[in-house]
């Protein structure tokens, strides 16, 4: 593996604020770096978190992205609750504004980030961080990670999207447990409810995670892309709809040459 100067990102190791980002080859790994405050998601490192993706979108180089936070104990404890409790002060409006609107608009620019994300859970993901999980397409653990749905301790539903993705990933009943309760379950839970892919000791989990990546990245970027585009976009959609859907990007890989290489490739191996 060797480590490249991103275009587009300024460096091989550049920051946002609170956010790093490092490319190594094709893989781009963002770090929520608030360890002080397991890595909590104060407004500065949401926002960092959209620009740094802006940039990763741009670089032609980067073709996947791992998200993980700094340190062993979390990936990140959720929204800052210090920023959270003064845009609650301020009423509704400023509440919709400075918290809905900006935890949403994360987690969905994740969720539809035309290149694959992968969330490398390294510790407890609760609240929003438990909710950037949900969105991201996919997720590895490690074994001492923890989920938690705390939001509702503090007197409201989750405001990131967690509502309406996990009961998506986990089923409702299982979904409404956390919600309801706000009570933390382990990694093989989050596992068998399909919350991650994959639960692997500690000390593996950057290097599962780069795997993952590398066995997505080796096949065209524009079929990576128009998969990624054609479940998201269908999921939730009536049959019919999401059929279309998937038509639609079916008809946008056509023309490529990876299409071409690929039928090749098939057509002329050995037999």
């Amino acid at each position: 593996m060797t480590t490249t100067p991103a275009p587009g990102l300024g460096s091989p190791f550049d920051r946002a604020g609170t956010v790093r980002v490092h490319r190594e080859d094709a893989v781009a790994t963002i770090t929520i770096d608030r360890p002080g405050k397991l890595n909590a998601l104060d407004y500065a490192t949401i926002d960092g978190l959209a620009t740094v993706l802006d940039q990763v979108e741009a670089d032609d180089g980067t073709r996947a992205v791992i998200l993980t936070g700094s340190g062993r104990r979390a990936f990140s404890a959720g929204a800052d609750i210090g920023d959270l409790s003064r845009s609650i002060a301020g009423g509704v409006d400023r509440a919709l504004r400075e918290i809905v609107r900006r935890g949403q608009g994360l987690t969905r620019r994740i969720e539809t980030f035309p290149k694959p994300v992968i969330a490398a859970v390294n510790g407890l993901a609760y609240g929003g961080g438990c909710e950037i999980v949900e969105a991201a397409p996919l997720a590895v653990a490690a074994g001492h990670a923890t989920f938690a749905k705390p939001e509702i301790t503090l007197g409201f539903p989750p405001p990131f999207g967690g509502s309406q993705r996990l009961p998506r990933h986990a089923g409702r009943k299982r979904a409404l447990e956390m919600i309801l309760t706000g009570d933390p379950v382990d990694a093989e839970h989050a596992r068998e409810i399909g919350l991650v892919n994959k639960v692997v000791p500690a000390g593996d989990l950057m290097d599962e995670a780069r795997d993952l990546a590398r066995r997505v990245i080796r096949h065209p970027a524009p079929a990576v892309t128009a998969c990624l585009a054609a479940v998201t976009r269908g999921i939730n959609l009536p049959i019919d709809e999401g059929l279309a859907v998937e038509a639609s990007w079916f008809a946008v890989t056509v023309p490529t040459e990876g299409v071409a290489a690929g039928l090749r490739r098939f057509l002329t191996r050995p037999r």
